[in-house]
This record gives structure tokens, C-alpha cells and sequence, in this order.
């Protein structure tokens, strides 16, 4: 009854859905308009001159670009419990994110922000069910590996994980089949958690998972070591679909689908403690669908340019395809200019459709390369294709000050099957890097860096360092890459490198 009902639905959300798809520039327009009507009022919307706003380069003029430093003097005010900083009112939450130089990341969520939320991730499964007809996973049992749902407050505001945030909106219609169950998912050390999800799933009908990829691949491997069985499928006979967000899935693609034993569908999601920004909403692509209706304007600024002094900051209309742009959004939670830290790169403008590129925070550049996320992630996959093996995790950081020769890129390589020849391994993908980025291929070509070597991280190594650091599970993961030396010299430093 409930998949019967899910494939109505479902149609019903597609036709809605397809007004604003296919007039997104108004919709954005309208949402902006929204947006500052709802805060001339407030604090924020006084200080720059909401009432005089008309359009989108009156709002550019007045709202300056911020990230989470800039606006914490309004975040701190709405933390300490005044009203109308802001957005009107008081947020009905903050989500909790890791921390920064200032300590943890308070992100606010309101009544207007949260059904946005709720109802992206419904349509993404709804979207899933229209265009596939598969709607019979509702009936099983549906695991969400995420954070505790126990919160805590904050002069009277609740505050935790956003992941913990809304388990405590999943629809009366899905509790039955929710797994684990409330006690398990209140656990906050991960391990123990993770066994105790093992311990409460294995012999149950599972036929939809949810998380971030390195979440699924350690939940899996314990699957597979307490129950003997060679793959998940021999255990979930009936998984079909699986969700995740948080990273991108591509490079987890392969070793998920060995262990699993099968590929199955998969829905690619980006939510964010700011927003739900996108989702895939068809199986025919990896792509994922920006969602123009949902609360938030966006805007966008050429990474390149982005460390310039005055870099160009464009709305929707502007953008181009396959460069990569750092994403600013203004929300109904009461974020103005603000810098996600995300870089995203749209595949398509009819539809607007995006991939997520990296952070523009993590990137290697300490010898004028600027290599970002999209380009190693690409570099190392086109690599793998080439040798018969398979890589859990990795990151990269410069190696500027080497005991002998010149400077390099080292890639911290945690291998699932290690390659038959390394240094052939090694030889392909720094030419394949050298193919993605131009800068770094001329570093090499003109004698300034010597091809990147790659450091073997011990099995576990990853989930290792994380541990040392405190950060297992809950959204944290490794930076794909840095700038400095710091992560690279803590794993050889706890010996999580092969000799």
C-alpha cells in the first residue's frame, strides 16, 4: 500500500517540480525578493539597507561576501538568544559543525528552513520512484548510519549534528521500517555504534541504506566480517537503492559495489548544514539537480579569481559551463553572501545541473598549481581504470622542503588491492595530473617539481588518524587535500605509512 501510494505522490511532486526546473532564473528572482522582504526588518537587514534593495546588483552592492568568521558577530548575538538578528524570530535550531579557528560552527535552521530540508530529500527519493517505477524498497527495512539524534541546548535553542537534527523529522509512515533503532543511533562513539548497527540489522530486510560513502564502506566491512558472508548481498538480498551525500561518490563507487557484490541504484544528494543545495533526480547521469526553489539564492565567483581583491560575483544567469565556481548562498535561516566553502561546477544550464568540484579551502598550491578536488579525484579514477586495484581513501599535500632533490606532491594512497607494479601505478598518475592541471604539468616540464610520490597508508590507516583526532564518523572526513604538511606529517608521524 505504502510503494502504491509512493508512485502517486511521486508523479504528483515530478509535474510540480517541473514549473520552477524549467524557469529557475524567476524562480531565483523570486526567491531573493522573498528573502529580503522576510529580514528588512531584522538587525542584518537594517545595517545594509534592505528596504532600499530592488534587485539582484542592489543586493550585490549591499551584502558583502562572508564566510562564518565574518558573520559571527551576528551569529554570536543570535547564539546568546536575541531575536531578530538575523532572521525574524529565533531559530528553531543550530546544527552543529565541526570546528573552526574560533571553536564550533553554529549554523542556524528555522521554521521556514527545515521543511526545506525535509521535503529535498523526500523528493530526491520521489523523483527516484517517478522515473525508475521502483517504489517496493518503501515496504523493507531502511537503515540512516548518521549522527546521534540527542541535543543539546542553547539559551533555550536546541542545538546537535544536522544529521541528528532531522531523524527527529522522519514521517510517522517510515518509523516501522527505520533502522537502527533510537538508542543505537543516540551512541556517540562510532565504533561501538557501528557494531551495534551490525548487531541490529544483519538479519533483517534491508532494502535502502543512507550515508556518506566512508561511513557505508566501514558498516559493510563489519557486515561481512561478523556474518562470514562473502558480500552484503548475501546478507540483504533485497538492498536496491542506496543514498548518500557529504563527498563525492565516484571515487567510492568501485570498492562499494565489491562489496555489496552487485551495483545497485544510487542517489546522490547535497545537503549541507547551510541548505539543501541538490540532488540527483535522474539514474541516466551523476549530475545533480540545483534546487533554485528551496530557500536559497545563490551566487557564484570564478575559483580562480577568488583570492583576487575584487573577484566577479555572478547570479545564475551568468554562469558558464565547466568552470569551477566557489558557491555563495543567502538563506531563509539568515546566511547573507555567504561562503559555503564549496567549489561546484555545472554540467548543464537546462536544466541547471552541478558536480560538486571540492573546497576551496582544501587545495594544494604552495608552488602556484592550485590543484583542486575534481582534478586529483579524476586524475586518480582515470588511473585506476589502466590497474587492476582498488583504493579505500586518500589525500594529497605538497612536499616543499624534501631531505634530497627537488619539491613533490605526496598522495597518501590507503590501497583495498595494491597494484602489481607501483611505480608504474605512480608514473600514470602523475601524468594523468599533469593532463587534468596545466600549472602542474608546467612545474613539472620546467624542472620545478619532480613527479608526485605516492605514500602507502596501512589498512585502516584512515579510520586511524581520524580516531586519533577525535573525529570518527559524524560528518567529518579527511580533506582530500592541503595545502601544508599538517595531516601528511601526522600520519607518518602515528605510522600509519608503510616502510
Amino acid at each position: 500500500m505504502k510503494a502504491f501510494f509512493a508512485k502517486v505522490f511521486s508523479k504528483y511532486i515530478h509535474y510540480s517540480d517541473q514549473k520552477w526546473i524549467n524557469s529557475p532564473l524567476e524562480a531565483q528572482d523570486r526567491v531573493l525578493r522573498d528573502l529580503i522582504h522576510r529580514a528588512k526588518n531584522t538587525q542584518f537587514g537594517r545595517d545594509h539597507h534592505f528596504d532600499k534593495i530592488t534587485n539582484y546588483d542592489g543586493f550585490r552592492d549591499r551584502v558583502p561576501v562572508r564566510d562564518y568568521e565574518d558573520l559571527k558577530p551576528y551569529i554570536d548575538r543570535v547564539v546568546a538568544g536575541e531575536a531578530d538578528i538575523l532572521w525574524p524570530g529565533k531559530p528553531l535550531y543550530f546544527a552543529k559543525t565541526s570546528g573552526t579557528t574560533s571553536g564550533a560552527k553554529y549554523i542556524p535552521l528555522t521554521k521556514e528552513s527545515i521543511p526545506h530540508h525535509i521535503g529535498a530529500a523526500r523528493n530526491a527519493l520521489l523523483h527516484y520512484i517517478y522515473e525508475t517505477g521502483k517504489a517496493d524498497f518503501i515496504n523493507g527495512k531502511m537503515i540512516f548510519l548518521q549522527g546521534s539524534p540527542v541535543l543539546e541546548e542553547e539559551n533555550g535553542i536546541k542545538l546537535g549534528r544536522l544529521s541528528g537534527i532531522v531523524a527527529h523529522f522522519v514521517p510517522n509512515y517510515l518509523q516501522k521500517n527505520r533502522m537502527p533503532s533510537w538508542e543505537t543511533n543516540c551512541i556517540d562513539d562510532w565504533e561501538t555504534k557501528v557494531d551495534r548497527v551490525v548487531e541490529e540489522t544483519m538479519s533483517e530486510d534491508m532494502t535502502l541504506i543512507s550515508g556518506i560513502p566512508p561511513w557505508l564502506m566501514m558498516y559493510f566491512e563489519r557486515l561481512i566480517a561478523v556474518s562470514g558472508k562473502d558480500n552484503v548481498q548475501g546478507i540483504f538480498k533485497n538492498l536496491d537503492v542506496m543514498v548518500t551525500g557529504g563527498v563525492n561518490y565516484e571515487p567510492y563507487h568501485d570498492k562499494i559495489t565489491q562489496l555489496i557484490g552487485r551495483d545497485i541504484d544510487c542517489i546522490q544528494t547535497y545537503p549541507a548544514s547551510e541548505g539543501f543545495i541538490a540532488y540527483q533526480n535522474t539514474q541516466a547521469t551523476d549530475d545533480l539537480l540545483l534546487l533554485v526553489n528551496n530557500g536559497i539564492f545563490y551566487e557564484f565567483i570564478a575559483a580562480e579569481e577568488f583570492f583576487e581583491e575584487n573577484p566577479t560575483r555572478i547570479s545564475l544567469k551568468d554562469v558558464q559551463l565547466g568552470i569551477d565556481y566557489v558557491l555563495i548562498m543567502s538563506t531563509n535561516a539568515g546566511l547573507w553572501g555567504y561562503n559555503i566553502g564549496d567549489t561546484i561546477r555545472f554540467t548543464s544550464l537546462k536544466p541547471y545541473k552541478i558536480v560538486v568540484s571540492g573546497r576551496i579551502k582544501h587545495y594544494t598550491s604552495a608552488f602556484g598549481e592550485h590543484v583542486i578536488a575534481h582534478e586529483v579525484e579524476q586524475a586518480l579514477q582515470k588511473t585506476l581504470l589502466q590497474f587492476p586495484c582498488s583504493v579505500n581513501e586518500f589525500t594529497v599535500a605538497p612536499q616543499v622542503n624534501p631531505i634530497e632533490g627537488l619539491p613533490y606532491h605526496e598522495w597518501l594512497l590507503e590501497f583495498d588491492l595494491l597494484p602489481s607494479d607501483v611505480s608504474l601505478f605512480t608514473e600514470e598518475l602523475d601524468t594523468q595530473m599533469r593532463l587534468q592541471n596545466s600549472y602542474y604539468d608546467d612545474l613539472i616540464t620546467g624542472g620545478i617539481l619532480k613527479p608526485l610520490q605516492v605514500s602507502i597508508v596501512k589498512k585502516e590507516g584512515f579510520q586511524n588518524y581520524m580516531k586519533s583526532i577525535g573525529k570518527l564518523g559524524g560528518q567529518n572526513k579527511v580533506a582530500r587535500l592541503s595545502n601544508d604538511r599538517q595531516i601528511a606529517d601526522e600520519f607518518h608521524r602515528l605510522q600509519l605509512i608503510q616502510a
